[in-house]
């Protein structure tokens, strides 16, 4: 019920975000008309096709990606035509009679009127719910979340409603709030044909907005910090574990990587401070782990008496690479004095549930504490976590005493493990570092200039894809290139891109990405054989030189040889939007995300 709630505000919030103006034409459409008959049938159709819609997205698979795609098709072709007929009296004439007739057999009762304005605003309602992609802030992504690692379910599809119900709640309000101004504008100027037919134009203006993907692309760039702010504070307050009832994340790519949207900003429990930290719960079974490395199984009662700091991480996420030397100077420096680190591996792409890749990469990345391989997701949901990296405090008593999601606010996470370690009786704390300089892939991320967002390439989850024609879902095909405007991208050559990655088929094949950041990171693994491919990075079609990354050359050679992320761009000479493009010489290279920095 508590979670249910919290999607009903979040719902409610969107109406702030940038994400809801192509929706908009659509609903205020049918202000001026009987809100009963005509918005009311709209909205219900919005909310009921959204939450389906949704739902159906947690399936997976090409088959479900191709109805929601046939869908915002039809959707695109129904809501066009009723803008054409906003604009032309002949044409609304002409739309009108199909419906009348279709109506009057559907709805016996009520006249022709009446059926026809109903059953028309509720199919309207129903197209507008294909298309509606809102800004994902921290409730939404809880839910999404949910039915990425649990699977569809009713309870996943009635938070989804609930979420749609409060956003038609507001919209509603918005919409008899309009009809009131358009009503008092018609009595005063006589302008009702010509805001009939601005409203036709808005809703043409929309349609086109959609079809060409700005509404998921410019749109979810905007500044959406102050609706998340709001959404994290409801959390916080009218659940702070709701996470348990919704499950896991999705990486984003911002200062935190949390589910279905770049939240931007860390988190943390509370700061610290003179007072005792509040007690958040208790250490759960570390029960689930399908392995352990650097440690035999650990266990509350194994860790009785020991300050504990819980670190879920995967190690393909740039957020967790950057907050990682962090992590690994708290062990060192106060492992003597009863600190224990658990790394708690849980993976976003397949490649990270294999345990050899795990092992190489905590030995290249130098950790020698306990790591616990959570490819079933166990631990996650038993902490109730949604977010990488994410850190939890535990004192000697088995106690959550604090929490931190993200990066940053390093000195505060310390002072927090400084001040369990003080109350489990430990004297002569050694002192903590000015500061810890970092170089490569985990040097902090320059946050004011970083305008491109985690960019996934697999047809799952691709947003902003920019080449001729859209993705043949697990076939081969060959990609032709198209121009790009900031943060599209585009395959070229012989690919087949399947739910998680792309594989190129052919030598010579590329990924073109036009980006606004200092840092350009991308997730590679190599041929499915394990053959290392072989790959050339150009920046605006030259080569690197001084603005190459840690994992090429100057010349912008490099080579794939695990699954891993590679720093493939540091700018040296200020930022600016730039045409970056990687070419692979050999075939089978297996690419996943992009992130920045």
């Amino acid at each position: 019920m508590i979670v249910a709630l919290l999607a009903f505000l979040g719902g409610v919030l969107t109406i702030l975000s940038p994400c809801i103006l192509p929706v908009l034409p659509f609903v205020f459409a049918r202000s001026g008309r009987s809100f009963t008959r005509t918005t009311a049938p709209l909205l219900m159709g919005m909310a009921v096709a959204f939450s389906g819609i949704a739902t159906l997205a947690a399936v997976g698979g090409a088959w479900a990606v191709r109805i929601n795609d046939y869908g915002r098709m039809l959707a695109l072709v129904l809501l066009a035509a009723s803008g054409l007929a906003l604009l032309s009296e002949h044409v609304a004439r002409g739309m009108t009679r199909p419906f009348v007739r279709l109506g009057n057999r559907l709805l016996s009762a009520g006249g022709a009127g009446a059926g026809e304005r109903i059953f028309s605003s509720l199919l309207l309602g129903i197209a507008t719910g294909f298309l509606w992609a809102p800004c994902a802030g921290p409730i939404l992504g809880l839910i999404l979340t949910s039915a990425a690692i649990n699977g569809p379910s009713a309870e996943t599809t009635l938070l989804l409603l609930a979420y749609a119900l409060g956003a038609i709640s507001s919209l509603a309000v918005a919409t008899l709030a309009s009809s009131r101004v358009s009503a008092a504008l018609k009595r005063s100027f006589g302008a009702g044909e010509w805001l009939r037919r601005g409203l036709g134009v808005a809703v043409i203006a929309a349609v086109i907005t959609i079809a060409l993907g700005w509404d998921t692309g410019t749109l979810t760039r905007l500044s959406l910090s102050s609706t998340n702010r709001i959404e994290q504070s409801l959390i916080d307050v009218i659940h702070p574990d709701a996470t348990a009832q919704a499950g896991g994340a999705a990486m984003t790519g911002g200062a935190v990587m949390t589910a279905g949207a770049m939240t931007g900003a860390a988190t943390m429990s509370n700061k610290a401070s003179s007072s005792a930290p509040p007690i958040e719960g208790e250490l759960p079974a570390l029960n689930g782990a399908v392995a352990w490395l650097n440690s035999s199984p650990l266990t509350p009662e194994s860790l009785r008496g020991k300050v504990v700091m819980i670190d879920f991480w995967t190690y393909s996420c740039i957020n967790c690479l950057r907050a990682l030397p962090y992590v690994k100077s708290w062990y060192e420096r106060y492992k003597d004095q009863g600190l224990v680190v658990l790394g708690i591996h849980s993976p976003e792409f397949a490649f990270e549930k294999n345990g050899a890749n795990v092992r190489r990469a905590i030995r290249d990345l130098g950790i020698t504490y306990p790591v616990a391989l959570d490819n079933n997701y166990a631990l996650w949901q038993a902490f109730n976590n949604r977010y990488w990296p994410a850190h939890y405090f535990v004192d000697a008593m088995g106690r959550i005493r604090g929490h931190h999601f993200g990066e940053g606010n390093y000195e505060e996470s310390e002072q927090q493990l400084r001040q369990l370690l003080t109350e489990a009786g430990v004297e002569h704390l050694p002192a903590a570092p000015l500061e810890i300089k970092n170089d490569g892939v985990q040097a902090a991320a320059d946050e004011r200039d970083v305008g491109s967002p985690e960019t996934y390439v697999g047809y799952e989850r691709a947003e902003r894809f920019a080449s001729l024609g859209d993705f043949a879902h697990d076939q081969p095909r060959l990609y032709a290139p198209a121009a790009l405007e900031l943060n599209q991208w585009a395959l070229t050559g012989n690919w087949r891109v399947e739910a998680e990655q792309a594989v190129s088929l052919a030598p010579n094949a590329s990924v073109v990405f036009r980006f606004h950041a200092r840092d350009l990171h991308l997730v590679l693994g190599p041929a499915m054989d394990g053959k290392a491919v072989r790959f050339r990075v150009t920046l605006d079609g030259k080569v690197p030189g001084p603005d190459h990354g840690v994992d090429i050359d100057t010349g912008g050679a490099g080579v794939a040889r695990e699954h891993r992320l590679y720093q493939l761009l540091r700018q040296s000479d200020g930022v600016r939007d730039r045409t970056f493009a990687i070419e692979f010489l050999d075939p089978g290279a297996q690419v996943y995300s992009f992130t920045f920095g």
